[in-house]
């Protein structure tokens, strides 16, 4: 089951069903967002699927003039954007270790075999030897990082910003898990959309401790939120597009079969801690990376799109690349 929210011809935010075999979206009667749809889910004690497909449908949209007019929304926001919380975990792929090592290797490349291996690739091995727990109990913990809350999620076909002051601002596609917490502290899975988690990749090569500072820029998830069972081997391809020109494509592979944490692992590394299972709360996780142009020596520049395109899961995601100085300057922090 395929979910968008979107902006009707009245302006009014809908929720609708993608029906990909016309290609059409019929909107949910008297629902204006997956979160209200969400709760009323658990208030009926029914699960969201169920209610989905008991609900009225009131009217059909061609869904590629909804996406070519700008009218598709992210498909998971929180009333209140202070209230979602986005973050992400990496080193979570097979070969995303490959691709981190050669961005850091060059730090390490005087010493011996042992000792340049980077802190990528020792993170990366104990995922190998211990990601994927089978007897119940919790598995190596992964690279965990904070990218912001709702003001940093834009919307499918919406322009990424890049800060002035960044050295760069490059794709990675990734899956997102989408989630939102009961009144009894538990978390709700919605279902998995596709992300460009958007990084400074520059930043974090200077050093892997800037990784944090690498990671605090928007990011992009959706058009669709995918629910239901998630296929364990998901392959589709990245691209970048300068003037409508291709300059940059490569496949790259998700889900759990080409993983080396499994999902359940990842969530609960992520909702182990107390602060993150407030309720009501909204959170969008990013599952990690294998490809990223930057690795392929690729600058990208402001008017490059970027395609993330995963046909199992949907339309694909289309953001723009632009860059904007908001004029802050060190000393701009002013005594009250």
């Amino acid at each position: 089951m395929r979910l968008i929210q979107f902006i009707d011809n009245t302006r009014t935010p809908r929720v609708g069903e993608v029906d990909a075999r016309s290609a059409t979206v019929e909107a949910l009667r008297g629902d204006e967002s997956i979160y209200a749809l969400a709760q009323k889910a658990l208030a009926s004690g029914l699960a969201l699927a169920t209610l989905i497909g008991e609900s009225p449908r009131d009217a059909t949209f061609d869904y590629a003039q909804l996406l070519a007019d700008g009218r598709v929304l992210t498909p998971l926001q929180h009333p209140d954007p202070a209230h979602c919380l986005v973050t992400g975990t990496g080193l979570t792929h097979t070969g995303s270790a490959a691709t981190r090592d050669a961005m850091h290797q060059h730090e390490a490349k005087h010493q011996a075999e042992e000792e340049a291996l980077t802190d990528s690739m020792r993170m990366f091995r104990w995922g190998v030897e211990g990601g994927r727990p089978e007897d119940g109990h919790p598995g190596a913990q992964p690279e965990w990082f904070y990218k912001g809350n709702g003001h940093m999620v834009v919307a499918p076909g919406a322009p990424l910003s890049s800060p002035g002051f960044a050295l760069d601002g490059g794709e990675e596609p990734e899956l997102v898990g989408l989630y939102m917490v009961d009144e009894t502290g538990t978390p709700r899975r919605l279902g998995f959309a596709i992300g460009n988690e958007f990084s400074d990749h520059v930043t974090e090569r200077q050093n892997y401790l800037y990784l944090a500072h690498s990671k605090l820029r928007q990011c992009a998830v959706g058009p669709e939120l995918w629910i239901g069972a998630l296929p364990d081997d998901l392959r589709g391809s990245s691209r970048l597009r300068r003037q409508g020109r291709i300059i940059w494509e490569k496949p790259f592979l998700t889900g759990e079969a080409n993983m080396c944490h499994s999902l359940d692992n990842l969530e609960y590394h992520h909702f182990k801690y107390a602060a993150h299972r407030h309720p009501g709360d909204v959170h969008l996780h990013f599952m990690g990376t294998a490809t990223l142009s930057f690795a392929d020596g690729i600058r990208v520049e402001p008017g490059d799109e970027f395609e993330i395109d995963l046909p199992a899961m949907g339309a694909p995601l289309r953001n723009t690349l632009q860059v904007v100085d908001d004029g802050f300057s060190i000393g701009d922090v002013q005594s009250l």
